[in-house]
Formats: C-alpha cells, structure tokens, sequence
C-alpha cells in the first residue's frame, strides 16, 4: 500500500511541475493561437494525439499532457479534447508494435484493441458536440464549474470509455470470429517445435508455469504416447479403442520395425531441450516463490522421467523384435505379458487425461503403480520357470530380467508423469498462484 500511494503521489507531482513547466513556457509561445475552431480543428488535434501518443508509448502520458497543458491555458478545451480521443487511438499502435514478437493470442489480442479503440474514437468524433453537451450537464449536477476544463476534460474521458466497452460489449463474439479468422495458427509447424512456449512469457512467473505445463502435456500425449505404444509394435489408435489390451498384443504380431532413438530426436527432443532451458531461465531470472520454484523443479523432473521412459522403451523394443526373430513360443509369452502390461497403462492414461471425472481412473493407476512398485522388489517366477525347464538360453534369460525390471520402472515413471500433469489436485497449477 506503501509503494502505491508513493506511487500516486509522485504521479501527481509530476504533472505539478508539467504545469509550472507549461506556465513558463507560455510567457514565450502561446499555442492558443494555433487552436482550430470547428470539426477541422477536431480532426487535425485527434491525429495530432494520435503521433504524440505514438511517440510517447503512452496514453496515459498524452493524457497527462493534455490535462497540464489546458489547465496552464496553453490549449483550447474543443482540442483538448480531441487530443484525448487521438491519444486512445494512438494507444493501439504501441499495442500493435508490442505484438509483433509476441505469439498468435497476442496478436489476436492486439488486434481487438485496436478495434475497440478506433471504433469508439470514430463514434466519439461523431458525436463529440452531443457528448460534449452531456458533459456539461453532468458537469452542472455534479458541481463543477463551468470554466474547470480540466475536470471537465476527465469526465469526458471517462464518458468516452464507458461509451465504447457498452458499443463493443454485443459485437465481442463476432470480432472474436473475426480475429480468430484473421490470425491464424500455422499449420505447417514442425513438430518438434513448442507450441507454448515464447519468449514473451519469461516475464511472469505464473505464465512461465502454466506454458511449462501445457508444453509438458503435448510432449507427453504427442510424443511419448506414440513412441511407447510403437515401440512395443502396438498402434497408437488400437490403445485408444475399447477392445481389450490382450486381443490387441495377441494380433499385433508384425514388427512395426520402430526406430526409437530416430522417434526421440524427430519428435521429443527439441521441444524438451526447450522446456529445460525456459525453466531454468525462470528459476535463474525471475522473483519466484517458493511454491513456484517447487512446481518449476517438479516440471524438470517430469521431462527428465519422460526421457527415461524413451531410454526404457528403446531397450525394450530392441530385445522384443529379436524375440520375434525367434521361434520361441514361451519368450514370445514373456514379452507379450510385458506388452500387456504397458499397454494397460498407457490405455488407462489415455482414459485418465481425458475424463471430466478421473476418480476412477486416478484410483486404477494408483493400483497400477503399487503393483509395478511390488514387482519391482519380487523375482519373476516365470522368467525362473523357464531357465529350470532351459526352455531359453543364459543370455534370453539375462535380456528377460533386465527388462522385466525396465517394465515395472517404465510403468512406474509413466504413472508418475502422468498424475503430475494431469492429477485432479492440479498440483503444478496450484503451485503457479
């Protein structure tokens, strides 16, 4: 409260001394004499407002030399006024440089108030006499006198505002289309390319969060799906039908022949080299919380979990498709079973970040991860069974163990993931405010 009314108070004092500035000034030149009578005048003055708000980058800063200059006599009240319609339309072309770097939502954004801002100025030149009147009325009820221009002038202003947000107000849905029609995604965008994040967004640290997440979440749905799925030679569609996992696993016998590490550098690894960098950049740069520095560290160890899983996946698909080179029945069964597994997962995942109600998807990968948990300290009786039957050779057997451990971590860190991002809590969201 302390920083705000200091604020205020140095805000106030600046336009002190603008009009102890302008009253100087006026003993040498009287731009009086350059005032316009007329609706030639009105117009000259609004495109006026218009290049010196341009120049300034600030409305609120035309404004304030408006209201010191009229107060020092220094301008007529007709073109004072037209000068604070110039310098709300000339508000836009900050708005409007400001986008050019920035992504399609601000430049959408953009766009709308450069709408709203040149149709309320238009509808205020239009009838600038008409409001003018009004002011003067209101200006009587209220008590001002009738030669303070400058209180006149902020109750003008603050007409000319309230007047464009009742015009603008119906019409928002069809500028909305407009907008969304005019600026368009670009629909050649690679792929490995982040969708979320710019660098605009390095300035606040909730959107840094919120961008984090999002970008997390396509990675995870876009990329890590489809590599985990097509490294176990299943298709990504079969695990979002509703047939059941082991029907799918028993007809997908054709070697999908996956290059997991070419998946890993085609799709995923550009765009988490991104995420690392603008999270790190944000815990390095920004005035965090806590809170928010936890849930930045939470997103790394997300990506960094996912990556593990590529690493998991690849190992796996490699010893799977020798399996398949082999004429054993009883391995092929082992790796079916590792399939399933996965699959089940990766299908309750699917269901889990697409549900309005998780609860009940929530409580299955929790299951999930306990039993993946549990494996993970226990033998596997079968991979023993089969070795004491010598139904598979050492090396079989040393590949089978090795990735029944790669399973259950796999499953474990895919859970993992998944609550983070999509956890009904929300944690990383919460933590963002």
């Amino acid at each position: 409260m302390g920083n705000v009314l200091a604020g205020l108070g140095f805000f106030f004092l600046g336009i002190h001394y603008m009009k102890e500035g302008f009253d100087v000034f006026k003993e040498y030149i009287d731009f009086t004499r350059y005032a316009i009578p007329g609706f030639l005048g009105i117009v000259i003055y609004t495109g006026l407002g218009i290049v010196i708000t341009t120049i300034l980058q600030s409305s609120s800063a035309t404004l304030a030399l408006i209201l010191t200059a009229l107060a020092a006599g220094q301008i007529e009240y007709e073109n004072a006024l037209a000068l604070a319609i110039g310098a709300n339309v000339g508000t836009t072309i900050t708005a409007i440089l400001g986008s050019v770097g920035s992504n399609i939502s601000g430049k959408r954004l953009a766009g709308a108030h450069f709408i709203f801002n040149l149709v309320t100025g238009i509808v205020a030149l239009a009838f600038l006499y008409p409001l003018t009147n009004l002011v003067n009325t209101l200006s009587d009820a209220v008590g001002i006198l009738e030669t303070d221009y400058t209180l006149k002038l902020a109750l003008f202003h603050t007409i000319f505002n309230v007047l464009g947000v009742l015009l603008m107000i119906p019409f928002i849905k069809k500028m909305e289309k407009v907008l969304l029609r005019f600026f368009k995604e670009r629909v050649d965008k690679d792929i490995d390319e982040p969708k979320f994040l710019n660098r605009e967004i390095l300035e606040f640290p909730g959107t840094v969060i919120s961008a984090l997440v999002e970008e997390s979440k396509y990675l995870y749905k876009n990329a890590i799906f489809e590599i985990v799925a097509h490294g176990l030679n299943i298709h990504r569609e079969d695990i979002k039908s509703d047939k059941k996992i082991k029907k799918i696993v028993k007809r997908s016998t054709k070697n999908m022949q996956v290059d997991v590490d070419e998946l890993y550098y085609k799709k995923a690894k550009s765009i988490y080299g991104e995420i690392i960098k603008y999270a790190t950049t944000a815990q390095n740069n920004l005035k965090l919380t806590n809170k928010q520095n936890n849930a930045i560290t939470d997103i790394k160890v997300a990506n960094r979990k996912m990556v593990e899983i590529v690493k998991a996946v690849g190992q796996l698909n490699k010893n799977l498709t020798l399996s398949m080179n082999f004429d054993n029945k009883p391995l092929s069964r082992v790796y079916d079973s590792f399939r399933r597994k996965v699959g089940k997962v990766l299908r309750v995942i699917y269901l889990f970040r697409k549900a309005d109600d998780a609860k009940d998807y929530a409580e299955k990968l929790d299951r999930l991860n306990k039993e993946a948990k549990e494996n993970i300290r226990q033998s596997n009786k079968s991979i023993d069974k089969l070795i004491r039957k010598d139904l598979i050779s050492a090396e079989m057997a040393s590949s089978l163990f090795n990735d029944y451990s790669n399973v259950n971590n796999m499953i474990k860190k895919l859970i993992e993931v998944a609550e983070l991002l999509y956890g009904e809590t929300d944690s990383l969201s919460e933590n963002d405010k």
